[in-house]
């Protein structure tokens, strides 16, 4: 609820960033156009409704038990429906293609457009964009570590098959909705020790991938991207899809790139790649995740990775190449509210980049004022952020700062509780 006083204090914010030529409404205005595609296994631990009792692999790996895992497409979509009600903004939602809300007993080398069909309906309900991923995970045949790389034919023409029919369904999602459908492609594929042959199984991986996308899609209804990975557990030693070989093949083929915050070594961080890929790219697709010691998938925070990931997108103007999506799963603590905190840190970490100067800042730098430069970027720490992002909040219809942990608690103590 918009009341006098956060309307006061915005008023106040509005004049400092004034004096620095930051039109503060048109940066709003700007915002509410940033789609955030939030993923829908953070809700029930990537376990899916295909075959829900299947052991995670493919170095995926969640931890707790807290109260509340959705079990059904219908509970699911319900705690959903929670999340996005306590986010400024309309957005999108990440599917992978073990999601499935069907009464048929399908493979995932049979799934088709009907079998999301209730998916599509809800989306439209909630004026939701949807995205996909293919599953190439926790199945009977990813069980030796490989899947579209693997050395055996049959297993890599069941998974080219998968890759096919998710195209069909992320093209189905884009006619649908009216937006474009990303359809990211991320496999474990790999080795624990060191290999002999490095390139053979990279060789299968590049052919399998031009056989998946021979068709021509129309990029106004789906876009392919392809994810990177630097090790998983059980492939420590050797990943076939590592970030040389993607970003090759994405530049070759013209496929979105993708960089996920936890698939680099601990030492790098994918703020600093952003502006490379893009003068070279198609396009990128953002993983924003947050790793501790590995790729851990911890709930997105405010850390300076993150606010560096919304000033690269931001000071270079990447937002309307760079499509944008979260990828953490925590067990540990009540899942709405994982999705809440990580989902508006990430909007966050934007409104304050889209707060900067840019232009003025960008001036001081060419001309060499570096004193300049610090003293700047140091002194807009300092400024009203906070005021801004909670105005925009009230004029969204949301909670204003940590009222949402009441309706989260409430919701909680009404629905979650009682699914246990």
């Amino acid at each position: 609820m918009l009341t006098e006083t956060i309307e006061k204090k915005y008023l106040a914010a509005k004049e400092e960033y004034a004096a620095l030529g930051v039109d503060t409404d048109e940066v709003l205005k700007k915002l509410a156009d940033v789609k955030i595609s939030m993923h829908c296994w953070q809700g029930d631990d990537v376990r899916g409704f295909m075959a829900p009792d299947q052991e995670l692999t493919g170095g995926i790996s969640v931890t707790g038990d807290y109260p509340g895992r959705a079990r059904t497409p219908d509970e699911l979509r319900q705690d959903l429906e929670k999340a996005y009600s306590l986010i400024p903004g309309k957005h999108k939602l990440n599917l992978h293609a073990i999601y499935v809300d069907t009464d048929e007993k399908i493979d995932l080398d049979e799934i088709e457009p009907k079998h999301y069909e209730k998916w599509v309906a809800w989306a439209k309900e909630n004026g939701l964009g949807l995205d996909f991923n293919p599953t190439c995970f926790s199945h009977p045949n990813s069980a030796d570590g490989f899947t579209l790389s693997s050395a055996d034919k049959k297993i890599r023409e069941f998974w080219i098959e998968h890759g096919k029919r998710s195209r069909k369904v992320a093209e189905y999602f884009g006619r649908e909705l009216g937006e474009p459908c990303v359809n990211n492609f991320w496999i474990p594929d790999g080795y624990k020790d060191n290999p002999i042959d490095r390139l053979a199984p990279r060789r299968r991986l590049m052919e399998a991938l031009d056989e998946v996308f021979a068709e021509e899609m129309d990029p106004r209804y789906t876009l392919d991207a392809v994810e990177s990975k630097l090790f998983g557990l059980g492939a420590e030693a050797y990943t076939v899809g590592s970030h040389e070989f993607y970003m090759g093949y994405g530049l070759t083929r013209n496929k979105l790139v993708t960089l996920d915050a936890g698939h680099f070594h601990p030492t790098e961080v994918i703020s600093n790649k952003l502006s490379s890929l893009a003068l070279f790219s198609e396009g990128i697709l953002l993983h924003v995740s947050r790793p501790v010691r590995w790729d851990s998938d911890h709930v997105v925070i405010m850390d300076d990775e993150l606010q560096e990931i919304g000033r690269e997108l931001v000071r270079n103007d990447l937002l309307g190449k760079t499509y944008i999506g979260l990828d953490f799963f925590d067990a540990t603590i009540n899942r709405v509210a994982a999705w809440v905190i990580g989902t508006r840190n990430t909007i966050k970490a934007l409104l304050k980049a889209m707060l900067e100067p840019t232009e003025y800042l960008k001036k001081v730098e060419l001309d060499g004022d570096f004193t300049k430069r610090l003293a700047l970027t140091e002194e807009l720490k300092d400024f009203p952020f906070g005021a801004i992002w909670d105005y925009y909040c009230a004029k969204s219809g949301v909670p204003v700062r940590a009222e949402w942990l009441k309706e989260v608690e409430q919701y909680e103590k009404e629905v979650l509780t009682k699914r246990n």
